[in-house]
C-alpha cells in the first residue's frame, strides 16, 4: 500500500513538473514573440526617422505639376547635391505628363560649383523641352547659391517675408598662430611649391597667399553676377548694392526685379501652369547615405572644409 502511494506521489510531481515545463516553454515563445515585434518595430522607426517618404503621387499617368525640391545647404554630399537635384530635374521634364516644373528652394546657399551645375542643367533642360516652363518657389530663404540657382527659372516667386539675395561669394576659415604661439606649439610644414602651403591656418598670413585668394573670390562673384544678369535680362532694376552681399525681403526683390511676383507651389501650379495635381520628383537620400552622413563617416573631410573653404551663403 506505502508502495503505491509513494509511486502515485512520484508520478504526480513528475507530471506537474512535465506540465510547468511545457508552460514555461509557451511562455519563453509568447516573450520570444514579443520581443521580435518590440525589435522590428524598433526596426520601423529607425528606417521611419531616416527616410522621408514624402507626399502621395499620382500614378495614374495624367498631367500635372511636378515638383522638385531644393531644401538646405547646396554640398557635394546630402540631399541638396547637384547630382540628386539635377537627377530629379530630368526626371521631371521627361516625364510625358509634366505641364510644369516647380523648384521650391529654402536654401541659404553653399557650394558655387553644384550651384552651377544645376543652373547649367536647368537651362539645357529649359532649351530641351521649351514647351515645359520651369518656376523657381522661394520659401524662407533663397541666398547666394540658392538664387544662383532660381536665376535660371522661367519665373521667381516669393513669399513677401522671404530672404532673397546675398549676391556674393565668401571665403572662411581659421588662424591659429597665436594660439600655437601661447602653447608653445611649432608648426613644421614641409612643402614643394612655394605656394602650397596656400592659406595654411596654422602658418601666418602671407600677403601674396592674400591678394591671390581675393583674385579667386572675385573671379567667382562676376561669374555669378553674370549668371544672375543673363536670367533675369531687362526685369532686374540694378542698383549699387544689388551685389554687394546684401538681402532683401520677397517684396522689395518683387520691386528690385530679382524676383516676379507672390506665389506658393500650390498657387502656382493650380493658376500659373494650370495642372492642379502635384507630383514630387525630389530625390531622397537612401538609409545608408543618411546613417554614413549623421554619423561621421566623413568626419576628416567636415573638418577641412569647416576650416577652409568657398561658398556661396
Amino acid at each position: 500500500m506505502m508502495d503505491s502511494r509513494e509511486e502515485s506521489w512520484a508520478r504526480a510531481v513528475l507530471e506537474k513538473l512535465a506540465l510547468e515545463t511545457l508552460a514555461e516553454q509557451k511562455r519563453r515563445r509568447r516573450w520570444g514573440v514579443f520581443f521580435k515585434l518590440v525589435s522590428l518595430t524598433f526596426l520601423g522607426v529607425i528606417f521611419w526617422s531616416f527616410g522621408d517618404f514624402g507626399s502621395a503621387e499620382p500614378l495614374d499617368g495624367g498631367k500635372h505639376t511636378a515638383l522638385v525640391s531644393l531644401e538646405g545647404v547646396i554640398a557635394p554630399k546630402g540631399e541638396v547635391s547637384a547630382e540628386h537635384v539635377v537627377g530629379a530635374l530630368q526626371a521631371a521634364f521627361e516625364d510625358a505628363g509634366t505641364q510644369g516644373v516647380v523648384l521650391r528652394i529654402n536654401s541659404p546657399g553653399g557650394s558655387p560649383v553644384q550651384a552651377g551645375i544645376i543652373n547649367d542643367e536647368i537651362v539645357r533642360l529649359r532649351k530641351l523641352h521649351p514647351n515645359v516652363p520651369l518656376f523657381a518657389v522661394v520659401e524662407d530663404v533663397c541666398a547666394s547659391g540658392g538664387y544662383y540657382v532660381a536665376a535660371a527659372a522661367d519665373r521667381i516667386f516669393v513669399d513677401k517675408a522671404s530672404i532673397v539675395g546675398s549676391i556674393g561669394v565668401l571665403m572662411d576659415g581659421f588662424g591659429f598662430t597665436g594660439v600655437m604661439d601661447k602653447m608653445g606649439v611649432e608648426r613644421r610644414l614641409l612643402t614643394a611649391g612655394e605656394n602650397k602651403g596656400f592659406l595654411d591656418p596654422f602658418s601666418p598670413q602671407q600677403p601674396k597667399h592674400l591678394e591671390h585668394a581675393k583674385v579667386m573670390l572675385q573671379d567667382i562673384h562676376t561669374q555669378f553676377i553674370d549668371t544672375v544678369r543673363k536670367g533675369r535680362g531687362s526685369r532686374l532694376k540694378e542698383t549699387p548694392d544689388m551685389f554687394s552681399g546684401l538681402m532683401w525681403t520677397g517684396a522689395k526683390s518683387v520691386e528690385l526685379g530679382l524676383a516676379d511676383g507672390f506665389g506658393t507651389v500650390e498657387s502656382v501650379a493650380r493658376d500659373v501652369i494650370k495642372a492642379e495635381s502635384i507630383r514630387d520628383f525630389t530625390q531622397k537620400q537612401n538609409f545608408a547615405e543618411r546613417f554614413a552622413e549623421r554619423f561621421g563617416a566623413d568626419m576628416a573631410q567636415s573638418l577641412m572644409n569647416t576650416l577652409s573653404r568657398t561658398s556661396m551663403r
